[in-house]
């Protein structure tokens, strides 16, 4: 039998070339967190001891005062928002989503970070009882803006740093901090898929909320760091809504040796290798007409690049969506970024790939382009048929 845990389950071997994807399994889990892991699993633990073990490695690493680890990013956005409402009264933390008796239940984001990561942003919000109070115009946001939709009944202020969000347009995080400090209003940063422990906090931000499973590599869960009043109420919500979104020992666990493996990475030894693959995969582009391929910095300034690979259909006999598709078919199938095919390109990211794992996406691109040449028309299949077809697979049955 293959010591492949996923051909024992008959499970397809993909070569992630899309980045920290939940929906492909996240990231590669260090060695550090899977030995703590397995080390963890059939042994009984206070829960509360460890989380202030893990609360110490956090606010060591991020410079807040206080942490704990929670299922996943996306619990922590509600659990911090729910925080912001009400406190560490227990009462009120037991009532939620029922914000009725709250004196504040609204919070402010930028209309440009309403995006989608797998499940609305507003969504998050909304599942602590709070009410999305949008800031501005998707394609512009001013600090006046902000000003004005802050009231009485402001409880908090969420910022969002990702690639889904409008790149231009929007506040800075100081500018957009310093406003709703001076309204009295804490702010949140989603920062779930980003490189930087530290900086969100030293900007101002009240609370940070990272993802556990993404850069950090460790298993599944998100954190939540900053302010130790606002920390401690986003702790009591586990008494509450947050009962639901519970962490196991293994998550904890997991998340302290990822945080402490992070100290000690040689990222520069591995932004190398991602760069070499980079490298390797922009040269082999490069014979095939109708394909322009350049290296492209993430643009949230986490330290690393990927390759935007742009498709010109009638010269290269093929779209990017369709090359993308036949990519990930096969013995070898390897799957892309194509978050923006329908504008004609994707990218290949190399922050996931184990070891020849990029020879073999440069063989797959040149198959694949090579049986495109051979072709005498253009593969073109309707892009609407394929949102459709992907929408149709959203259910696993």
């Amino acid at each position: 039998m293959s010591d492949d845990i996923r051909r024992q389950y008959g499970l397809r071997p993909i070569i992630n070339v899309s980045g920290t994807m939940t929906s492909l399994g996240a990231s590669i889990v260090v060695p550090e967190a899977v030995e703590a892991v397995r080390a963890v699993l059939p042994q009984f633990v206070e829960i509360g001891e460890l989380q202030k073990h893990a609360s110490r490695t956090i606010a060591r690493l991020t410079g807040g005062e206080a942490g704990f680890v929670t299922a996943s990013c996306a619990a922590a956005i509600t659990l911090a928002v729910a925080a912001t409402m009400t406190g560490d009264d227990r009462y009120a933390i037991e009532r939620l989503p029922d914000t009725s008796r709250l004196p504040r239940d609204e919070v402010a984001i930028q209309s440009g970070h309403l995006v989608g990561y797998g499940a609305p942003v507003d969504q998050g919000i909304r599942l602590s009882g709070a009410k999305v109070v949008p800031v501005g115009q998707a394609t512009s946001a001013e600090s006046w803006q902000l000003a004005g939709a802050i009231t009485e009944r402001t409880a908090a202020a969420v910022y969002v740093v990702s690639h889904h969000v409008v790149q231009y347009g929007q506040m800075p995080l100081a500018e957009f901090v310093e406003v709703a400090h001076a309204k009295g209003v804490p702010v949140i940063v989603d920062a779930a898929s980003e490189y930087d422990l530290r900086g969100f906090l030293a900007q101002g931000a009240d609370l940070a909320l990272y993802s556990s499973h993404k850069f950090l590599g460790g298993p599944t869960g998100g954190i939540v760091a900053g302010r130790k009043d606002l920390v401690r109420a986003a702790y009591f919500q586990n008494g509450g809504i947050g009962r639901g979104m519970k962490v196991g020992k293994e998550g904890i666990v997991g998340t302290i040796a990822a945080l402490e493996a992070w100290e000690k990475r040689d990222h520069a030894g591995i932004r190398a290798r991602e760069t070499a693959a980079l490298r390797l995969w922009r040269d082999t582009l490069g014979p095939f007409a109708g394909v322009d391929a350049h290296i492209d910095p993430d643009p949230t300034k986490n330290p690393l690049d990927r390759l935007k690979v742009h498709v010109e259909p009638h010269e290269a006999r093929t779209t990017a969506w369709d090359l993308a598709d036949n990519l990930a078919k096969g013995e070898r199938p390897v799957i892309v970024r194509d978050h923006e095919v329908e504008h004609g390109y994707f990218y290949l990211d190399p922050c996931n790939v184990h070891p020849g794992e990029a020879e073999i996406v440069a063989a797959r691109l040149t198959e694949e382009l090579e049986a495109a040449r051979r072709s005498n028309t253009t593969a073109a299949t309707d892009l609407l048929d394929r949102r459709r077809r992907k929408a149709a697979n959203n259910w696993p049955d």
